[in-house]
Order: C-alpha cells, then sequence, then structure tokens
C-alpha cells in the first residue's frame, strides 16, 4: 500500500501537506523497523553463521543514510525523487520472509556460493547500489538544478544544513559504538539499534517539515546535547555498570519524545489546514 496512498489522495482530492508528512514521516520510522525484522530472520552472528551487531549498524546507517538523502534532495530541488532501489529492498524483504517461512531459518545459516552466505550478498548489494546508484543520482539531480538554476537554495550553506544534524548523530552513534566500555551494541542490539531508527526519524521529519514549508532547518538538533553528554559519561566510565540503564532511559526519551512530536505536529496540521487526520469530512468552521 506505500505507493497507492498518494495516488487516492489525488482521486479523492485529499492531498495535503499533513498526508505527505504522515507517509514520509512514518516511511522515516519504518524503515529501521524494516531493517531490524530483517536481522530477526536472519540472525545475529554466532561465531559460524548469522549477521554480526556491527554489520547490523552499518546496514542500518546506510538505509537511513539513502532515506536521509533523498529528503536532502527534496529541500534542495523541490522535487523528492526516490530511488528505484526503495521499493526493491522491500519487495527483497517480502521475498526474505516468504524464503524463510517456506525453506525455514536454516536457508540463512548455509553457504549460497562460494563460501558466502545470502546475507553477504545482500550487503554487498546494498552498499553497491548506495555507493554508485543512490548517492550519485541525488548529487546528479541537485547539481542539474544547480545548471538550470531551479535550486530553492543558492547559498552552499543552506543546502548542506539539513546534513548537518543527521552527521552528528552518526558520529556519536558510532563514538558509542566503538568506545563503549560494556560493549553496548553487543549487549543491548536491538534496543541500540532501535534508539538509532528513533533518532534519525526524528531528524528526518523535520527537515521534511522545512522543505513543504520552505523554512530554515535548525543547525544543531537538541537531542545531540543529552546524547553527547551520554556518550561522554558512557565511553569515559563514568557510567560504569549504568550503561544499559542509561541507554534504555534515553530510548525511552527519544521514543516518547518523538510519538509527542508527531502528534502536535498532526494536530497544528489539521486545525490549520481544516481537515480530520483520518477522514475526508471536513471540519466545521467556527
Amino acid at each position: 500500500l506505500d505507493s497507492i496512498d498518494g495516488k487516492h489522495a489525488r482521486r479523492t482530492q485529499s492531498s495535503t501537506p499533513l498526508g505527505e508528512l504522515f507517509d514520509h514521516g512514518l516511511d522515516s520510522w519504518a524503515t529501521s523497523i524494516f531493517v531490524l525484522s530483517f536481522f530477526s530472520v536472519c540472525s545475529r552472528d554466532n561465531g559460524k553463521t548469522g549477521v554480526s551487531v556491527y554489520t547490523m549498524y552499518i546496514y542500518l546507517s546506510i538505509v537511513l543514510f539513502n532515506f536521509m538523502c533523498s529528503h536532502w534532495e527534496k529541500y534542495n530541488t523541490g522535487v523528492l525523487f526516490l530511488p528505484w532501489g526503495y521499493d526493491i529492498s522491500q519487495v527483497v524483504l517480502i521475498a526474505a520472509y516468504l524464503l524463510t517461512g517456506t525453506v525455514g531459518v536454516e536457508v540463512w545459516q548455509k553457504p549460497l556460493l562460494f563460501g558466502y552466505y545470502i546475507t553477504d550478498v545482500l550487503v554487498i548489494l546494498l552498499i553497491g547500489f548506495s555507493l554508485f546508484l543512490s548517492f550519485p543520482q541525488t548529487l546528479y539531480n541537485i547539481h542539474r538544478a544547480h545548471l538550470k538554476k531551479t535550486l530553492k537554495n543558492d547559498s552552499l550553506y543552506e543546502g548542506l544544513l539539513p546534513l548537518v544534524s543527521p552527521l552528528l548523530l552518526f558520529i556519536l552513534l558510532t563514538v558509542w559504538v566503538v568506545l563503549s566500555p560494556s560493549n553496548i551494541l553487543a549487549k543491548q542490539p536491538r534496543l541500540f539499534l532501535w534508539m538509532v531508527g528513533v533518532a534519525f526519524s526524528n531528524v528526518i521529519c523535520k527537515v521534511i517539515i522545512c522543505q513543504m514549508s520552505s523554512t530554515r532547518p535548525e543547525l544543531l538538533h537538541w537531542f545531540l546535547f543529552p546524547l553527547a553528554l551520554v556518550v561522554y559519561a558512557a565511553i569515559s566510565g563514568l557510567l560504569g555498570p549504568m550503561e544499559e540503564a542509561a541507554l534504555g532511559a534515553f530510548t525511552a526519551l527519544l521514543t516518547a519524545a518523538h510519538v509527542h512530536y508527531g502528534v502536535c505536529v498532526g494536530r497544528q496540521l489539521s486545525e490549520h489546514l481544516n481537515i480530520y487526520i483520518f477522514s475526508l469530512k471536513k471540519r466545521v468552521q467556527e
């Protein structure tokens, strides 16, 4: 249904910025959940088979980076060019579910060809598509808009501004993963990767709203500051055995803040546009 909602909205003459935010905002969160569900299917590394937690982190970061690039491109060009790889990834995921249900989880634990597992092939394909198709296409589209003088932001600083917070977020998270005294990613992979997905989703949602409303994004996202404090306390040893508890508390705070943000923005847009969120009926004018 992901590719049908827009067509249905246009057919019913109900296309609004609220619908766009719902679509892409939920996609930004669902993208990380797709990846987490895939890891649940192919299982974690047990020394012989499965996917290591570090591969999981890299895989998730690449997927979120590609999604971010698409909306960064729209912020600068005004056009959302979603690469076909995004739809293909959903088809591949469904195929993985069907394959697992038909053959069993053992299919992920046996070499496919020349000693390589299916998960190895998928990771190689993901990195290849990202480096040689998706990201170059984004840069090309921005460059073409620059040549046609249709860029929404003439300043290089303004054009790169939406990328500052995501890059700082990735740096902080990677520092935590690499320097964690308790190896937090290995101890709590699901919780950590869930937190990564929620954090990126919130950043991307704000970029989506900025490109929808032609407003300037903030340079530093608010949760970068508490995250930096948590990361510093963790890698310096100040948290000690409380590192997992700190991760849980920060993840809960971040998830609650993201849900609160979505509800508040949804309500504001529905009131401003005089529409209901889950209905085609118009609000009664007071």
